[in-house]
């Protein structure tokens, strides 16, 4: 088990966990999402995901005078595959006690902690944490090996991206959420869940589909057995990862947004798609078609809220990628996806002894956005 400080200074500790403790789960529990001007949110399955990420996952955590007032963690997989291949560290689970997330108070500690020490400030000391994966004893990961940490990131998210930018992090990539609904979600019969005999065979074609793609995992992809394909015959045609989430949702920005939170809770059939209160849907990972059956992935999709029992899905695709491209022409998602304004997600990374050339390819590359880091 991994507790140990890493920086102190003036009653501040930066402290390295390999799992979350009671102060941890209390923080991340309590927080909310997102940004002003932008969707507020707060996740309800924390600790159930935490879990699923075994051993790979570390937590930095800051205190103050032993009390935990913010953390991040930081969860390492090998992705990406051939020229794109690295092992990579992605950011993730921001969040901060009530009283350390306004920019006056951390102006206020900035001058204090500048003023007393001239070399560099403790925020500059704790910004360096995050461009050394060695410091978190991540497995497999040796600090001067190529790396890339990367985070996503909301675009009105000002001081995410700040903190980011400062840490030496640079924007990437962009991509978009995209949401299928159905009032009455119906099964197909060409649909089932994935025999544990074909899972080398849908790896195998995942890699395949997903070989030009940036932070591609298929470490996540059958995540609890939920993993449904549609096969015409033997062949698979079609197959996704559907992972049943909650959000807790407090505000959405827009005129959409306001029709999701005010008018859309009170309408018959409009309730079963959005309800702020406990926004429930799928999570759509790990997503797969055969070339030119794009026809196919809507009545997947269906069949796996119809089997779930949820009537919306959820997914994150890079707005530059093919995937999003013939989803967004040639599939019908339903009526939410049809409201729903949500701004472009951010992916900025930090090299670690990368050439340019290197740097270029994963620049030029789409960015696989995993949906189980978002669930």
């Amino acid at each position: 088990m991994i507790d140990k400080t890493i920086l102190t200074f003036h009653g501040l500790e930066v402290k390295v966990t390999d799992h979350a403790n009671e102060g941890i789960l209390d923080i991340l529990n309590h927080a909310v999402q997102g940004s002003e001007g932008g969707m507020r949110f707060s996740l309800t399955n924390i600790g159930e995901r935490i879990t699923a990420y075994r051993d790979q996952i570390r937590f930095i955590s800051l205190y103050r005078k032993n009390r935990i007032t913010g953390t991040v963690g930081a969860c390492f997989r090998v992705s990406g595959q051939g020229d794109l291949q690295y092992s990579t560290t992605y950011i993730r689970y921001l969040a901060f006690q009530s009283t350390y997330q306004s920019d006056i108070n951390w102006r206020r500690r900035e001058k204090a902690v500048i003023k007393a020490e001239s070399d560099f400030s403790f925020k500059q000391k704790t910004l360096e944490i995050f461009s050394n994966p060695g410091l978190l004893e991540l497995p497999g990961s040796v600090s001067q090996d190529k790396h890339i940490m990367y985070a996503f990131i909301e675009s009105m998210n000002e001081r995410s991206k700040n903190l980011v930018d400062q840490a030496g992090y640079e924007y990437i990539r962009s991509f978009l959420t995209v949401a299928f609904s159905r009032f009455n979600p119906k099964a197909d019969s060409r649909t089932a869940l994935l025999e544990e005999k074909d899972k080398p065979l849908m790896k195998k074609l995942l890699r395949g589909f997903y070989r030009t793609y940036t932070f591609f995992t298929d470490e996540y992809a059958f995540h609890n057995n939920k993993y449904y394909v549609l096969k015409e015959g033997d062949e698979i045609i079609a197959g996704v990862c559907a992972i049943p989430s909650v959000y807790k949702v407090y505000d959405v920005p827009g005129v959409w947004g306001w029709v999701m939170m005010k008018v859309l809770p009170n309408t018959p059939y409009y309730r079963r798609l959005f309800r702020p209160g406990e926004f429930r849907y799928l999570v759509f990972d790990a997503i797969y078609c055969k070339q030119g059956r794009e026809d196919a992935l809507a009545p997947l999709f269906e069949s796996a809220c119809a089997a779930e029992n949820f009537n919306t899905g959820l997914t994150w695709l890079d707005d530059r990628s093919e995937l999003y491209d013939r989803i967004r022409t040639e599939v019908n998602m339903g009526a939410l996806n049809r409201m729903l304004n949500a701004k472009p997600g951010l992916v900025y990374a930090r090299f670690l002894n990368l050439s340019e050339e290197e740097k270029n390819r994963v620049y030029d590359a789409p960015a696989y956005v995993s949906g189980f880091d978002f669930s």
